[in-house]
């Protein structure tokens, strides 16, 4: 296969699934690490992709696009295991949680399969197959019915439905954006509907965001950054947007990353 027509292939695999390895493109086309590091490097040239650690997606999502959750959890892994680390600290023994959907949250799920008489509420698919994969007898996962999104969350009536009875201590809300404008936001109308019941539901509402989300802003808001009670963020957000959120969020906690 000549490169440009690899190249073609790469670019029509990204545009399929929203993001893809380079491990998974090395096996698929039989060549080397460097050379679909190459084609990558030619694509994101072309501003047709996004360069990222471990991989591409697509380049220069609007606010109404949305990427699949395997294109999201390429990017900023060490980020988003320090932020879940960081939440992970806040999860005792007996107490009602919920997740919502997204990567990090789904990265924080890996840690808490330790924790005795633990509730999870989430109306994400990855999430709870990762409790799932490690389960404890003394442990309850309420995963919500709905409609899928790209995201691997469930949405709608059914979802909005199970939620509204129930009360957490703790929602761990992924997002998509956060602005001292738009608030905390998403791509998705549905995940939004949502994601407002599970706070309605909460005690406490801790948001996990990496820094790349700062400035950035989805169709729907999701709530204001003041109705935060703590946010859990990495080294990388800049001062400007520490001074920001720091004097709106409850508190503001900046990990850093190994």
């Amino acid at each position: 296969m000549l490169a440009q027509q690899r190249q073609n292939a790469i670019l029509e695999l990204i545009r399929q699934r929203g993001g893809v390895r380079v491990s998974h493109l090395v096996s698929r086309f039989g060549v080397s690490d460097m050379t679909i590091r190459r084609d990558l490097e030619v694509l994101a040239e072309r501003g047709l992709v996004d360069k990222v650690h471990g991989g591409a997606t697509l380049a220069g999502p609007g606010s109404a696009e949305e990427p699949g959750f395997a294109a999201k959890s390429i990017r900023q892994q060490d980020e988003k295991r320090a932020i879940a680390g960081r939440a992970a600290r806040m999860v005792e023994p007996g107490m009602a949680v919920a997740l919502s959907a997204g990567t990090t949250t789904a990265a924080l799920a890996t840690l808490l399969g330790d924790v005795p008489g633990l509730t999870v509420v989430t109306n994400s698919i990855p999430v709870a197959d990762a409790l799932y994969q490690n389960p404890r007898v003394d442990q309850t996962v309420v995963l919500t019915g709905g409609i899928r999104t790209p995201s691997d969350a469930l949405t709608g009536p059914v979802a909005e439905a199970a939620i509204r009875t129930l009360n957490v201590d703790l929602l761990f809300l992924g997002v998509h954006g956060m602005s001292p404008r738009t608030g905390f936001t998403t791509p998705n109308l549905l995940e939004a509907a949502v994601n407002k019941r599970l706070i309605g539901a909460a005690r406490h509402l801790v948001v996990l965001a990496d820094h790349t989300k700062w400035e950035t802003i989805g169709i729907a808001t999701i709530a204001p950054l003041a109705e935060a009670d703590l946010l859990i963020t990495d080294a990388g957000l800049p001062a400007d947007g520490r001074r920001q959120i720091g004097e709106q969020v409850g508190e503001l906690v900046v990990v850093e990353v190994d």
